[in-house]
């Protein structure tokens, strides 16, 4: 005859999270109970686990080591296919690769404030004015660009220069073949011609020549628009008066002042704004 012993106190297996027992019930021991234990999914090497949350002290080592988080950094080989959201700062060491779209609402690179992409679609190359920057191809602006604060919306190849654009810039074509029509300032500023003078006085020298008249929109005509010469020495503005009488241009000198005479040996040249 089999002796059974009876629990004086029942045995009890208490679930708790993440384990079950089946039957969840008191055993006194007075019949055979199979009591089954489970954790709620299959863990096994080739199972599919899930957690709700995973707490651990770091590093974490998976796949024996090749990928490894450690506190505030990622080292090792990653394959994602879906989603990957990372809410702080995140530094990689090495080269990343992207195999489809990046998309951000901002994008800093290299150094802080270096090199920027906006969301908006703007960009901001450099931090300072020593920076430079190199395009290899083309470059094409659909918009407007600033040079040295100033604002350039397109180049004119106008060879009549029509609009009179303050933001247009011009090509060489465009210059070239753009007729400059003289008018009597433009012509009055190119005259230069030279003339040689007649000794007439210890102070006096004349020249058979015609000044030219200035127009009414520049300043007349003075000594200021000649340079005379002595035998090849310039003459003091300080102590010149020119005067012109009928076709004749009368040089006077202050001879205390310019510290000399004219003598009738002298070489006197005259050149600037004579007529012709």
């Amino acid at each position: 005859m089999a002796v059974i012993y009876t629990l004086k106190q029942p045995l009890q297996f208490i679930n708790s999270t993440g384990f079950d027992t089946t039957p969840n019930t008191d055993i006194f021991g007075n019949e055979v109970t199979t009591v089954t234990f489970a954790i709620g999914q299959d863990v096994g090497s080739g199972s599919n686990v899930q957690f709700n949350q995973l707490t651990a002290t770091p590093p974490i080592l998976i796949d024996n080591g090749i990928f490894k988080l450690d506190d505030g950094s990622i080292s090792g080989s990653y394959t994602h296919t879906g989603n990957f959201s990372i809410t702080n700062n995140f530094t990689y060491q090495d080269d990343l690769t992207i195999s489809g779209k990046l998309t951000a609402e901002k994008i800093e690179a290299e150094l802080t404030q270096s090199t920027v992409i906006f969301k908006s679609g703007s960009t901001k190359f450099g931090n300072s004015s020593d920076d430079s920057h190199k395009v290899s191809g083309s470059l094409l602006i659909s918009g407007s660009f600033s040079l040295n604060s100033y604002e350039v919306t397109s180049i004119s190849n106008d060879t009549n220069l029509t609009d009179s654009s303050a933001t247009d810039l011009l090509t060489e074509n465009a210059l070239n073949n753009f007729s400059l029509a003289a008018t009597d300032e433009t012509v009055y500023l190119r005259k230069s011609f030279t003339k040689v003078g007649t000794f007439v006085s210890n102070t006096t020298a004349s020249f058979s020549a015609l000044t030219a008249s200035a127009p009414s929109a520049l300043t007349s005509t003075s000594e200021l628009d000649f340079m005379f010469f002595n035998n090849g020495m310039l003459m003091e503005y300080d102590a010149l008066e020119i005067e012109q009488s009928a076709s004749v241009l009368f040089l006077k000198i202050n001879s205390n002042s310019l510290g000399y005479e004219l003598k009738s040996t002298d070489e006197i040249i005259g050149f600037g704004k004579f007529n012709s």
